[in-house]
């Protein structure tokens, strides 16, 4: 087989009204997620993690040291004392890099469950820092990107739910989500006003108000 991925490049361009991102299935018959950019294309794998690597076996980093700290409480009884050091977390962040732009991205294929898996695993990642980072720096690295990160997990979920005409479940999604941010940037000591011109709450804001025009007009 070529190496040569011009063939792929100029079918994908003979359409004029064919997207920037697709989904196609791979040749091992899993969905894989294609990105065209100017002098090629990016491709993840839409499932595991997205570059297709396995970490020690685990389905990711995060999977890793989630079983690291099993293994820890089984031997001490608790997890009092487990820490990850600066590298650990160095390489957390890398990874949730590639779940962030791979749940972008699913976002706009209009795939929600996978969007909703992502993100919610993204967070998992920051409570995982927050609570076992040696360094204090490591422990607050992706505390910033929180407030996105949960609106967009909140949308995709909300989304989810209107498809099965939970449209109360939905609303409710997003108010805990605007009541999570809220929390959060107080809890970090931003000024009221500063809250108030968040886009994050602006847009869940919009997305309560859209999902109750959907309600009321069923």
């Amino acid at each position: 087989m070529s190496e040569d991925i011009n063939p792929i490049l100029q079918e994908w361009d003979k359409d004029p009204n064919s997207d920037k991102i697709r989904m196609i299935t791979g040749a091992d018959g899993r969905d894989k997620i294609q990105i065209r950019i100017k002098f090629g294309l990016l491709q993840m794998e839409s499932d595991g993690r997205p570059d297709g690597k396995r970490p020690y076996g685990k389905e990711s980093l995060l999977e890793h040291y989630l079983s690291l700290i099993e293994i820890y409480k089984k031997e001490y009884g608790n997890d009092d004392g487990f820490t990850l050091d600066n590298h650990d977390c160095e390489r957390l962040r890398d990874e949730s890099i590639q779940y962030y732009h791979r749940y972008v991205t699913l976002f706009e294929l209009s795939d929600y469950r996978r969007a909703e898996r992502d993100t919610a695993r993204n967070l998992r990642v920051l409570a995982l820092l927050k609570k076992y980072a040696e360094l204090q720096d490591d422990a607050n690295s992706l505390e910033q990107y929180k407030p996105y990160i949960t609106m967009m997990n909140a949308r995709s979920k909300a989304i989810l739910l209107m498809k099965e005409d939970k449209y109360g479940d939905a609303l409710t999604s997003i108010n805990k989500a605007i009541n999570s941010i809220i929390d959060f940037y107080r809890e970090s000591n931003y000024d009221e006003k500063k809250i108030e011109e968040s886009q994050e709450l602006k847009i869940l804001r919009e997305s309560a108000i859209d999902i109750r025009n959907k309600w009321e007009s069923k």
